[in-house]
């Protein structure tokens, strides 16, 4: 009991320290479990393991078999979770750079790596490739950490954020299938017979992940489960797509799970996000207990098979030929940069489903008798470890070195996705100033996806934002919402991460009335909260711009603007095309030189009566 106890103490502890330290939680749990597990046998007095997952006759939590069955199970776990995560609508639009990452990447790190297990470590053809099989993916859990303080241009952290999403369960399929190959082909050569085996496990597997799909789809949509239920039968669901299909065809649950997620995920269902954060919550649980267990059932016989130089040119050849190698053929006649390819070639962290899988397929084929199958696990975790500390400790400093480090965050976050933010993000947009639109409301999300703007359905109170990779390059905010609230509390949250150079917001009516309570980060004027925003943009969905030259000009400008009702400044435009963020306190704004700027405004043309001002209208 101490020992099982410990084990979910230690875990959630691990993925508290790794959030803490902004570091991918499969680190610290595996550092964990190597250490309660192999390493402390040199520590303690009889030579015996502080947490022994197998039982021994002695000592051990799990007796027998009992251990792979729970490993199975958790894995099953996590692999639906994944499965649900791809969409083909996400497939559809990511473009071309990240479908040759998943598709040619995939297949150079499966042949090179594969070839280089056989030749260097002597391996059969069957476990070396099984185990480049293994390392394919990548994983949002070990990029996310790793790319979420790096400022990177967008299009590479989207590269490396989606390439970690879709490579989990494609390449989790790969690994399946040649597992399966090689059950299959157990003590005959690959024979017609075994071919028709390797059939059914394909057959069986995919028809059973497809057809509780569709039953667990059509039992949501016809409300047959109770909404307190759902979560729990769901999860018993994909328990019995495991088992069932395992019965029909040895070793199909996991294809079978893996498909029932995809098919899931593409679903319309009206609880499928409730359904994922359920999910999420008990993986992270899984997690946090398979990984300790796991790097606690090594052996340190298991760790002196890597104690050879052949380890360090594996590890090599995987890390500075394959990955590069794999990346450049993906990217080659994208628009990316050179520096910005090799960026992505330096970053590819091994992760949860490569560890979790080795060890089940590592752990079976033992039992099987499979020769070389001991160096599964210990070789997998290597990889795993090894490209988790290289990538944590030196993504930031390469960055900088070969310079796609952004030295200054010049996107802007807008919570709220309305029409009248739509339409200062479209201007923004048309003006070289990358925005990203935030909003909880699926309709707005959508209009603004349809006016080709970057938009983001999220809530701001859940930790969905700032675990977003893709907003990392975001320096400046403004909390655009009817809620003065949620205007707060955008800015007391991400202010630090997102308001760097500059974090704004709407004024409250109360402060509109009490000018000396205006805030130094009200948006645009004294007089003007969301309420006046809305209606002026219905009456004039335009934004205008008037040419100033001197600090006299764009005084008097101001003055115009704020004495008319439906004008509201909003941006300073300078020469070069540059755009500053006009605050509540406009009227202290300074440049060394006004020439050639304009005061960019929402509302009615006008035709100016200062003289040596025109106007230009968008």
């Amino acid at each position: 009991m101490l020992e099982l106890a410990g084990i979910i103490i230690l875990g959630i502890i691990a993925q508290w320290a790794a959030w803490r330290l902004k570091l991918p939680a499969i680190l610290p749990l595996i550092l964990i479990g190597l250490f309660v597990g192999p390493i402390s046998t040199l520590l303690s007095e009889d030579g015996t393991k502080w947490i022994e997952p197998l039982w021994n006759g002695e000592k051990g939590l799990f007796p027998g078999e009992s251990l792979y069955y729970f490993v199975s199970l958790a894995i099953s776990i996590i692999l639906f979770e994944g499965g649900l995560t791809l969409k083909r609508s996400e497939i559809r639009t990511i473009g071309p750079v990240i479908t040759k990452l998943i598709t040619i990447g995939s297949a150079v790190t499966f042949f090179l790596a594969g070839a280089a297990a056989y030749f260097i470590f002597g391996l059969s053809l069957k476990i070396s490739f099984l185990f480049s099989a293994l390392i394919i993916v990548t994983g949002p859990t070990v990029i996310s950490p790793i790319l979420r303080n790096i400022p990177l241009k967008k299009d590479v952290s989207s590269v490396l954020k989606w390439e970690g999403i879709l490579i989990d369960p494609i390449g989790a399929l790969v690994a399946v299938l040649v597992f399966e190959f090689i059950s299959v082909g157990e003590g005959q050569e690959y024979t017609k017979t075994a071919l028709i085996e390797f059939g059914k496990i394909l057959l069986f597997g995919t028809t059973f992940g497809f057809t509780f799909a569709h039953g667990l789809a059509f039992a949501i949509k016809k409300k047959l489960i109770p909404h307190y239920l759902l979560n729990v039968v769901s999860l018993s669901v994909v328990l019995l797509v495991f088992v069932e299909s395992d019965i029909f065809a040895h070793e199909s649950g996991l294809l079978a799970v893996v498909v029932m997620g995809m098919v899931l995920g593409n679903m319309d269902l009206p609880n499928l996000k409730e359904l994922l954060y359920f999910k999420e919550s008990l993986s992270v649980l899984l997690i946090s207990i398979l990984f300790i267990l796991l790097s606690a059932n090594i052996n340190i016989e298991d760790l002196e098979l890597l104690y050879r130089w052949e380890t360090v040119a594996l590890f090599a050849i995987v890390v500075f030929i394959v990955r590069p190698l794999g990346v450049l053929l993906s990217t080659h006649g994208s628009d990316l940069k050179m520096n910005e390819r090799i960026f992505i070639s330096w970053v590819g962290p091994r992760g949860i489903v490569a560890a979790g899988i080795a060890s089940l397929f590592g752990s079976k084929l033992l039992l099987k008798g499979e020769p070389g199958a001991e160096y599964i696990t210990p070789l997998v975790f290597m990889i795993v470890l090894g490209t988790v500390l290289l990538n944590a400790t030196t993504a930031r400093i390469f960055a900088k070195a070969i310079g796609v480090f952004l030295k200054k965050s010049d996107g802007i976050l807008i919570v709220g996705a309305s029409e009248v933010s739509r339409l200062i993000a479209k201007y923004l947009q048309k003006n070289d100033r990358h925005v990203i639109l935030l909003d909880s409301n699926s309709t707005n999300v959508r209009m603004a996806k349809e006016l080709d703007l970057d938009a983001i359905e999220a809530n701001i109170y859940s930790d969905d934002v700032t675990d977003n990779v893709e907003l990392s390059h975001v320096g400046y905010l403004m909390a655009l919402t009817g809620s003065n609230d949620i205007n707060n509390y955008a800015l007391n949250r991400f202010r630090k991460q997102f308001g760097e150079n500059g974090a704004f917001r709407l004024i409250s009516k109360r402060e509109m009335d009490d000018p000396n309570s205006i805030p130094k980060e009200g948006l645009f004027s004294t007089t003007d909260d969301y309420i006046n925003l809305v209606e002026v943009a219905r009456k004039f969905p335009t934004i205008q711009e008037v040419p100033v030259n001197s600090q006299e000009e764009f005084t008097s400008t101001l003055a115009l603007l704020l004495k008319e009702k439906e004008m509201i400044p909003l941006f300073l435009k300078q020469k070069d095309g540059y755009i500053d963020i006009i605050s509540s306190f406009v009227e202290e704004t300074e440049l060394s030189s006004f020439e050639g700027s304009k005061v960019v405004y929402l509302g009615k043309p006008i035709i100016n009566e200062l003289e040596g001002i025109t106007k230009d209208s968008l």
